[in-house]
């Protein structure tokens, strides 16, 4: 999986594994800070204003006043009057029309900067030749800019513009405005700066009472903040909002409030509106509706009642097919111009700012760092399912405090950049939850396959040892060849690999018949090794001194005590056989006893026996005698035979041996298959418990 891994990412993962990932989450909330205090390097600004648009779209601004009435130019004015643009006479009655309703300021939403084309000096000049009486006349009537410029100058009008980044034709690098008076620190270094200006011509300029900017920046094709106040050439110009504002109000200036970190106020007389430090709003958007507007041609017909005009301020805006410049609003919708700057004017008569002061970075900032440091300490320490839940409550907090402080006070909490950046910060820490718990599987992984390479080799190396021992055994078909006087069977077979049980049987001369079964306490590896010491120890002493078989046991037992760091012990049933005449000498050391098998059956003989070799030094092992009959059997077993245990826990017992051993047949051989197939089959599945070893001998006389 990891060489598939960019070597980058896998150059990190040290630091993922580290203290269970805290520094690297540590280095992630740092970077993820940077963007809370410079937002122009946020990764997050598309999903900040996809919020505060869900923000608008959940608690729409609700009118209470309604101060701004837009007379539309719209498709009946159209019909009724002809094509935009009008002459500028045409518009001239409209302002005259609108002038006659007393309304505090009107604002036109459109730029006028070519001369009318239907002015009676431009219709003059493009007469055929032979009408130079009617031009002459023509060219003696007032232009119809200087008719327009009348209507401006009569009422309390103001002229729009547009700020450019580029020159045009009809563009210029300024425009006449009332000066904008400036408080505090200078406001040009924030403010939205336009090298160029489209606005309408300068005799309409000198006419109007006022000229504002219309312009504003989209976001993502979205109006979303509002320019109060721009800068064309480095002069200072109040938006059409603000300036109709100070017409209306006959204050001399828009003032502008500056600070520290820049704009803080734009204000008309008694009116302040906080805005942000480049001297934009966020505009809270109502639902659009038919209630701002009337029809230009209602208007030039004298249909609208006086009262909706008397006192109010009045946009005049293109709303006709085609003309006008729809602008998508957070709220879905696609208002015109005017409608948009009729929002704001409203938003302030309301007094329903939305709110993103300087103060509110480092009030984010100080939620990223708390929740930060929060899951950096806690995810670590808890399962996975709990960390979701502490996120999940988290995000919660967040969003449900934005939506809260939005309606309350048209704050704006930017939750979702806060949850992106806790996101990254709650990925790396899981992440490293997951690199960690996969590095620990891997260490868990190799150290079982060593476990596995090392479990091979031991159990290659008892496989090994079991053969060695197992062929250590002497092999009753072949260890006597020709011989008629007695036969002898033996079976070895280990609990495990390797055992404690042994058996051995050899000729100390031509008469005398050697045979022992022993069980070393213990089991394994340890009393394997010892079970081939006490073999080869007490062949060595009883071939070498051949002075009974009760001295045989006593030389052993203080052999084998000498060199015995574990302190084992061995119980052992040793006996010599007269092959002559059937006699047996029989010494046991805390060995189960023999059973003999004859014409009467089986029966279990009752020995006096001494401790097993190793445990009592210079014990004196007392010697039983026995006369075999031609045809009887000895049989010597350990107690992995009489205390094999089934699954049910039962033990094998005396019993049944006994009754095994009573049909087993007349063969040495026989008798040892007929009882290894009797306890292998009452075991059956249990696993088992002990070494069995059986050693069959008959005497078959001369």
């Amino acid at each position: 999986m990891y060489p598939l891994i960019h070597p980058a990412i896998a150059a990190l993962r040290p630091l993922f594994l580290r203290r269970r990932g805290r520094p690297a989450a540590l280095l992630l909330l740092f970077f993820m800070s940077v963007p809370i205090l410079y937002p122009q390097f946020s990764p997050w600004s598309s999903a900040q204003q996809a919020l505060f648009d869900y923000y608008q779209r959940v608690f729409p601004r609700e009118p209470q006043s309604q101060p701004v009435v837009i007379v539309a130019i719209d498709e009946d004015s159209l019909k009724k009057i002809g094509q935009w643009p009008w002459p500028r006479n045409r518009t001239a009655d409209l302002i005259d029309a609108i002038a006659a309703y007393k309304p505090l300021a009107i604002g036109l939403d459109f730029y006028m900067p070519e001369p009318d084309q239907t002015s009676p000096g431009r219709v003059a000049a493009n007469l055929p030749q032979g009408n130079d009486k009617l031009a002459q006349a023509l060219h003696q009537l007032p232009s119809h800019e200087s008719r327009l410029a009348q209507a401006l100058a009569h009422a309390p009008t103001i002229l729009g513009a547009a700020g450019f980044d580029y020159h045009t034709l009809t563009t210029s690098q300024g425009l006449r405005s009332t000066p904008v008076h400036i408080s505090g620190q200078d406001a040009l270094p924030y403010l939205r700066h336009f090298p160029y200006v489209l606005a309408s011509l300068p005799e309409l300029q000198a006419a109007a009472h006022g000229q504002a900017l219309l312009s504003v920046d989209l976001e993502n094709d979205v109006v979303r903040r509002v320019p109060l106040v721009a800068a064309v050439n480095d002069q200072p110009v109040a938006s059409m909002a603000m300036e109709m504002l100070r017409i209306a109000t006959g204050s001399d200036n828009v003032e502008v409030q500056v600070g520290q970190h820049g704009v803080e106020t734009v204000a008309v007389a008694d009116l302040s509106i906080p805005t942000q430090q480049n001297g934009e709003v966020w505009l809270h958007f109502a639902k659009g509706g038919a209630g701002r507007y009337v029809s230009a041609a209602d208007v030039l017909s004298g249909k609208i009642p006086a009262e909706r005009f008397e006192n109010k301020l009045v946009l005049v805006g293109l709303t006709g097919f085609g003309l006008s410049d729809m602008r998508a609003t957070p709220l879905k919708e696609h208002l015109p111009g005017a409608d948009i700057q009729a929002q704001l004017i409203e938003s302030f008569f309301d007094g329903r700012f939305l709110l993103r002061p300087y103060s509110m970075h480092f009030v984010e900032l100080a939620l990223l760092l708390s929740f930060g440091l929060l899951l950096i300490w806690i995810t670590p320490t808890i399962k996975p399912r709990l960390s979701l839940l502490l996120m999940s409550l988290i995000s919660l907090s967040l969003f449900g405090s934005g939506f809260a402080l939005f309606r309350s006070t048209g704050m704006l909490l930017d939750a979702a950049s806060l949850f992106a950046s806790l996101t990254v910060v709650f990925a790396s820490l899981l992440s490293s939850i997951f690199i960690e718990t996969d590095h620990q599987r891997r260490q868990a992984e190799n150290e079982l396959q060593i476990q596995r390479l090392e479990s091979a080799r031991v159990a290659g190396e008892l496989a090994a040892a079991r053969r060695i021992q197992l062929g250590s055994l002497p092999q009753a078909a072949t260890a006597f060849p020709g011989e008629t006087r007695f036969d002898i069977a033996a079976l070895l077979e280990p609990a495990r690999e390797v055992g404690g049980d042994l058996y051995d049987f050899y000729m100390l001369d031509q008469r005398q018949l050697f045979f022992v079964v022993g069980d070393v306490s213990g089991k394994g590896l340890p009393a394997s090794l010892f079970m081939a010491v006490t073999k080869a120890l007490a062949k060595s002493i009883a071939l070498r001194e051949n002075q009974g078989v009760a001295s045989i046991m006593e030389r052993a037992s203080f052999e084998m005590s000498r060199e015995n760091p574990e302190s084992l012990f061995v119980t052992m049933l040793a006996g010599i056989l007269d092959t002559d005449n059937g006699m047996v000498e029989l010494c046991s050391a805390g060995h189960d006893d023999p059973w003999r098998l004859g014409a009467a059956g089986a029966e279990k003989l009752n020995m006096t026996g001494g401790p097993p070799l190793c445990v009592l030094d210079d014990f004196c092992y007392p010697v039983t005698r026995l006369q075999l009959l031609p045809g009887e059997i000895l049989y010597l077993i350990t107690d992995g035979i009489t205390e094999a245990m089934n699954a049910e826990g039962e033990l094998y017992g005396n019993t049944r041996l006994a009754d095994t051993l009573a049909v087993a047949g007349t063969g040495a051989q026989q008798v040892i298959v007929a009882l290894h197939t009797s306890v292998i089959t009452f075991v059956g599945d249990a696993k088992p418990s002990d070494d069995l070893t059986l050693l069959a001998v008959r005497f078959n006389g001369c």
